[in-house]
């Protein structure tokens, strides 16, 4: 077997993608949320390449049925800001949950993926739904499911 003298690197039309499905119900946030950030990545593949886009898509649905360990749920707030002088305002989790439970797992993932033009580009291949219905049924999905350890 004669060996290569170069590296391969893979094109980003080359890579195999797959379409997963998460149940979010009963799960940590941050824990799921690593575990999605990672498939997202490529991480889980040989084929990685830190600077290209070879992850695959996921879904994530029951994301209103996600839950927080210890304190969090009555500590954890969530602050945004209107570029205004006393502008910023805060929400806590509790009525996240309420309003907008897509945006918790949204913005954990988000803030596990790299902060320059790549992630903003990964975090396109995350669809996060609040109850158990997803228009992607034409990708024919893979279910995935994290155990605790």
């Amino acid at each position: 077997m004669k060996q290569e003298k170069m590296t391969r690197f893979i094109r980003t039309e080359d890579a195999d993608r797959k379409w997963y499905l998460v149940d979010a119900k009963d799960q940590v946030l941050g824990r799921l949320a690593t575990e999605v950030a990672r498939i997202i990545r490529g991480k889980h593949k040989a084929i990685f390449t830190p600077n290209m886009d070879t992850g695959d898509f996921v879904i994530v649905i029951n994301a209103d049925k996600v839950r927080v360990t210890g304190k969090r749920e009555n500590l954890k707030e969530y602050i945004r800001h209107s570029g205004y002088p006393g502008g910023q305002k805060t929400t806590s989790f509790q009525n996240m949950m309420q309003k907008k439970p897509e945006f918790v797992i949204h913005k954990a993932v988000k803030g596990m993926l790299p902060k320059n033009r790549l992630g903003r580009q990964l975090i396109k291949k995350l669809k996060v739904y609040a109850g158990d219905k997803h228009p992607h049924r034409a990708q024919k999905p893979e279910t995935l499911s994290f155990t605790e350890k």
